[in-house]
């Protein structure tokens, strides 16, 4: 399953190529309740036909009745939505929150394909558009953060997908594979028994052969990926887990009871972790939402994922504006 961004921008993109135009809108900034984070897109035909979102409502009606009445910017440019209360309840923004959008017009199927190769390969893009030329420029990066307007430049990012990797083959994890899909995470499974591998019938998620250890290791988990064993046999999660917490995992989960979770943690101490390596490990893992069928679990996992993930990215967004700000 491709991320959300991938999908819209592949609908875009066959949109052009049978000759249609379109704008491309992209959530720059956000204040108050917003519904959608930066770097939400939005694209919209010149019919009105749109995908994707910014809002998650009356934005998006406002602006598909723009391009049906030839409203929208001929060029790069910046609209600002719920500036005050009553604007913010003309287009349904909770709690007077504001939103800040890149408008963009789209006339070739080519101005997307840099940004769709690169969601499709894992490799992070920074896609810059001059305001006034329309000058655009592409450069592979590492994470830097949010989308920023950065004097007469736009910057954003499409890749790589959130990856999560599970260590069990067992319903939980089939269950946890299926439902992060829908959460645009790049789903991999590992197990390394035969039978268990036999009987996996998720479509999307990519199997790694091997022992979970070594598939970590070859991996080599970056800030935007996530561990979570579920086999509950120590012999599988435990040294996946000891590489795990070393490397640069957002999130390190493991399945399991409290008195279980501090067996492990014992084990995991009698090699070379630090304490601070062992305590990043999540265990019990998932929210306490009194979860106890597979799919209630997964659901305790996926929402403690969102939540680490959104802390992570908040995190980044406060590093980067106070980076812009000194510089």
């Amino acid at each position: 399953m491709q991320s959300s961004d991938w999908e819209v921008l592949q609908r875009a993109h066959d949109w052009l190529d049978q000759g249609y135009r379109a704008h491309l809108f992209t959530v720059i900034q956000t204040w108050g309740s917003a519904p959608r984070l930066p770097g939400a897109i939005l694209v919209v035909r010149e019919d009105g036909h749109l995908v994707g979102s910014v809002s998650g409502g009356c934005i998006e009606d406002d602006l598909a009745d723009k391009a049906r009445q030839q409203q929208l910017p001929q060029q790069a440019a910046i609209l600002d939505y719920g500036v005050d209360q009553a604007e913010a309840q003309r287009f349904g923004i909770p709690c007077g929150g504001q939103l800040k959008i890149f408008a963009e017009p789209l006339t070739q199927a080519a101005q997307l394909a840099p940004m769709l190769e690169s969601l499709s390969q894992r490799r992070l893009l920074k896609r810059s558009v001059h305001l006034h030329s329309g000058e655009v420029r592409h450069q592979y990066v590492l994470p830097e953060g949010q989308p920023y307007l950065e004097s007469d430049w736009f910057h954003s990012y499409f890749g790589p997908q959130w990856r999560l990797l599970i260590i069990g083959a067992n319903q939980l994890g089939s269950v946890l594979a299926a439902m992060a899909q829908a959460l645009d995470f790049h789903v991999m499974l590992c197990d390394p028994r035969e039978e268990m591998r036999a009987e996996w019938h998720v479509e999307g998620a990519d199997w790694l052969p091997g022992m979970p250890d070594d598939v970590v290791l070859e991996m080599a988990p970056d800030t935007h990926t996530a561990i979570v064993a579920v086999t509950h046999d120590p012999k599988l999660d435990d040294m996946a887990l000891l590489e795990a917490l070393k490397s640069d995992a957002f999130y390190i989960g493991a399945l399991g009871s409290m008195k279980n979770q501090e067996k492990r943690k014992q084990r995991l101490r009698s090699f070379d972790l630090t304490e601070q390596e062992v305590n990043r490990l999540h265990g019990p893992v998932g929210l306490r939402i009194g979860s106890r069928t597979p799919a209630e679990i997964a659901v305790s996992i996926l929402a403690e994922l969102i939540q680490e993930r959104a802390r992570m990215q908040q995190a980044g967004l406060v590093s980067h504006r106070h980076r812009l700000a000194l510089a």
